[in-house]
């Protein structure tokens, strides 16, 4: 009775013998992501926590070496101005 519960969902390609990645992204991708989502619905409160949250994560000491670090600063940086941007229109029209 247990094989009829057994589909496979968690096997790759359902060969069984090689399960599927469980995260796809970095935790740092992902509050990305929640921050340009918070700035698109126009919450910029939680989109300021989001990178503060980011930016602590990218400017901690590493536990391991990574060779992203300067793709991850400017992403940060992009991100920053992106809020400065949506929370001062005025200067954009100029």
């Amino acid at each position: 009775m247990s094989d009829d519960l057994d589909d496979g969902a968690g096997l790759e390609g359902g060969r069984g013998n090689a399960p599927a990645p469980r995260h796809t992204r970095r935790l740092s991708d992902k509050i990305l992501i929640a921050f340009h989502h918070a700035c698109d619905q126009g919450d910029f409160e939680v989109a300021e926590d989001l990178l503060r949250i980011l930016e602590m994560m990218l400017t901690r000491r590493p536990t391991s070496p990574d060779t992203n670090r300067r793709k991850n600063l400017e992403s940060l940086v992009a991100a920053h101005e992106r809020l400065w941007l949506l929370r001062h229109p005025e200067v954009k029209d100029q």
